[in-house]
């Protein structure tokens, strides 16, 4: 990792968006069908990219909203669609260049009814409590944010009928089915004005807030938060959450102060990420520097990414918790403390998440069902109760309701970081303090993802590696126990190799985006042993990669 001199500092003017220009140029450049970079690609969180780029504009928005028009007729999917914005400055614009679609093609569409922003996690509680108890008729949705993403980026993605992460056949469709109209020039792209969508009869008011904050006592012991008399934070960072928080706080009567409330699309009040770059990532301790010095106020805090479905967790005992930390926190304490649960609920984890929850488990006497990356992998678990709990080493999780029935099947960062202030107050301990609870009885894992570089010929090798491409029989001094390219939970291909021993691991799997392949990497035996896993792992996947 190549460390910016700016991480960690206030974002100078230099590096801030220009946003007349990224709104002039979404209306005004015309990408090209014919060049990869400006076609639409769905990856595991949509579609993405920036408009001065020809990546997103408003062709892609345009064409993207009929491929899901005609994939809804095609499915029989003639419910209403929720949708949901956040607040980078692209969103607005491929919210209204999405409502004008929509409404030509009269879809039965609910906005927020305040023409606010609308959290990811609340489109999905939206989509499940309409589709709770039918068969027919059934709701989808739709969110237009880039998530943590710099504030040049925009992004929409697509969420069918179970309220989750559309799995790879839905986006394939749409994306292939977008191209092609952007191919043809929009023809066959259904269009009216924004103001006439906007009053159209089948576009509705929906009050998202009331609906998804009055349920929350479901899913999150309010009483005992309330109960403890904490001192709480919260950091919105200028997010889809932003009036969230004040109206939790005071239905549920609870200590919790929002340590902003601005909305900016510059984001010039984060602090810059370890490239450089402004990026709310709240699992970052570069760009989480505000609430990281405001520890020693609150007695947990947390914050949120601009469509609140991560978190980051800000504890007085350690600062920001590493999300694996947290995540191996809340499994630990949730099969505990939820009684309502089905005692076969197995635990779910992402493949390249810490082995600390394969341990957490394994006392609690839960299954742990391993994935491939993505939260679409733990959706039909978290809606049929199999699953308690879903969560990704890249701070995302979501778990079921007190009495065991789905909330969310979409990452969640209000309950998480609600999940945090409940665990201090029944407890008496922050997710610090219980994290080193874990390490005392478990052990004290280091954990890192890197980059290297691979070339799009060295990334199609790695995605499609073999255990047989693998000739050693140990890493870094132990036996190798265990390579896998599929999934142990689901037995789907992991994209990539992992490799593992008694006492650490490594995960390859190539980026959809840059020239490079991630690395993550685990040991139990310290800071020396990881080096040691991480140089042996690069060694391994370039001999077989070529």
């Amino acid at each position: 990792m190549n460390l910016s001199p700016l991480a960690g500092k206030p974002a100078p003017d230099s590096i801030l968006a220009n946003i007349p220009r990224l709104m002039t140029a979404y209306y005004a450049l015309e990408p090209d069908a014919s060049i990869a970079t400006q076609r639409v690609a769905f990856g595991t969180s949509g579609h993405r990219g920036t408009s001065t780029e020809r990546s997103f504009n408003e062709e892609h928005i345009l064409a993207i909203t009929q491929a899901i028009c005609l994939y809804r007729q095609q499915k029989g999917i003639d419910g209403p669609l929720f949708m949901g914005i956040d607040t980078h400055a692209l969103s607005e614009s491929a919210f209204a260049s999405a409502l004008e679609v929509l409404a030509a093609n009269d879809v039965e569409v609910m906005i927020d009814d305040r023409d606010g922003y609308t959290p990811t996690p609340v489109v999905s509680h939206a989509i499940l409590a309409y589709n709770r108890g039918r068969t027919n008729g059934l709701a989808d949705g739709i969110v237009v944010t880039p998530s943590h993403n710099p504030p040049e980026d925009g992004g929409i993605k697509y969420d069918p009928p179970n309220g989750g992460p559309a799995d790879a056949s839905i986006t394939g469709w749409i994306q292939d089915k977008a191209n092609e109209l952007l191919a043809a020039g929009l023809e066959g792209v259904r269009q009216i004005p924004f103001d006439r969508a906007k009053r159209a009869e089948t576009t509705h008011r929906h009050d998202y807030m009331d609906a998804y904050i009055g349920d929350l006592a479901s899913v999150i012991d309010l009483d005992a938060i309330r109960a403890a008399h904490l001192t709480l934070g919260v950091d919105p960072l200028g997010g889809a959450g932003v009036k969230y928080w004040g109206m939790i706080a005071e239905r549920y009567r609870l200590p919790l102060t929002s340590v902003s409330d601005a909305v900016d699309p510059t984001f010039r009040f984060m602090t810059v990420d370890w490239d450089g770059k402004i990026r709310m990532d709240c699992s970052s301790p570069y760009a989480m520097q505000r609430l990281i010095g405001l520890k020693d106020r609150f007695d947990v805090a947390w914050a949120c990414d601009p469509d609140h479905d991560r978190h980051g967790i800000v504890a007085k005992s350690v600062g920001l918790l590493n999300p694996n930390h947290y995540l191996a926190v809340a499994i630990s304490y949730l099969f505990k403390h939820r009684t309502g649960w089905p005692a076969t609920a197995a635990v779910g984890k992402t493949v390249v998440s810490s082995s600390m929850i394969d341990r957490v488990a394994a006392r609690l006497g839960r299954t742990l069902r391993e994935t491939p990356v993505g939260f679409k992998w733990f959706v039909d678990g978290l809606v049929n109760g199999t699953l308690g709990f879903g969560g990704e080493e890249s701070a995302g999780a979501s778990f079921l309701r007190r009495d065991g029935s789905v909330w969310t099947t979409d990452k969640d960062g209000i309950i998480m970081g609600l999940l945090a202030a409940e665990m201090t107050a029944v407890t008496e301990r922050d997710p610090g303090e219980l994290y080193q609870d874990l390490t005392r009885e478990f052990g004290d894992p280091v954990y890192e993802r890197i980059d290297a570089a691979a070339t799009p010929e060295q990334k199609k090798v790695l995605a499609k590696l073999s255990a047989d491409d693998v000739k050693e029989s140990e890493l870094a001094g132990e036996k190798i126990v265990a390579m896998m390219t599929t999934a142990p939970g689901t037995s789907d291909p992991l994209g990539g190799l992992k490799v593992v021993a008694e006492n650490g691991w490594f995960a390859a799997r190539p980026s959809g985006t840059e020239n490079i392949y991630k690395l993550y990497a685990e040991s139990f035996l310290g800071g020396e042993h990881l080096r040691r896993i991480q140089m042996e792992a690069q060694s391994i996947i370039t001999r077989a990669i070529g």
